[in-house]
């Protein structure tokens, strides 16, 4: 398990990341249109998953603003925004927001992503929810980078999953 803290409140994931240098373990998630993706939509690309609580917190909605700005930059690399919330709630959000260079991703129907990839918060206020979390892979689906943000009102480093993806 992995321990963070929410308001400076120690908080326990259920797991750990996916190591550097493993295979991603294969998920399937809901989009905003309610169609599924997994791991394989994204065969040949890059990744950057940015992991988070709820669209509708301060910092996760800043990481969303972030990651489709960094996006609209990037060469052969899909940025996913990934959390347990509703796909209407992510997609009102997108749709106010003007996101456009991202694409999210619900982990709602049964939570296995975040069981899977070990960044389910299993005690605390978000008990259920992802912790926030970056994970970056390579066009192997490899993992190249992982961040498990310590603090959850904190922001992910957003240059360290940046510069992970210009060395693949």
């Amino acid at each position: 398990m992995a321990a963070v803290t929410l308001g400076g409140t120690p908080v326990q994931t259920n797991g750990e990341l996916p190591s550097k240098n493993s295979k991603a373990p294969d998920f399937t998630m809901v989009k905003v249109d309610l169609s599924e993706a997994s791991l394989a939509s994204y065969a040949g690309q890059k990744v950057v998953m940015n992991i988070f609580p709820s669209v509708d917190t301060g910092t996760c909605a800043q990481s969303v603003r972030q990651f489709n700005q960094e996006a609209a930059n990037l060469d052969n690399t899909k940025v996913l925004c990934i959390s347990r919330d509703l796909p209407f709630a992510q997609q009102r959000f997108c749709g106010a927001e003007g996101i456009e260079n991202v694409e999210m991703l619900s982990d709602f129907r049964d939570g296995k992503f975040s069981e899977n990839y070990g960044l389910l918060f299993v005690d605390g206020a978000f008990k259920g929810l992802s912790s926030r979390c970056i994970v970056v892979l390579d066009e192997a689906g490899t993992v190249i980078h992982t961040e498990q943000v310590s603090e959850i009102a904190d922001e992910p480093n957003y240059k360290s999953a940046l510069e992970a993806l210009a060395n693949a």
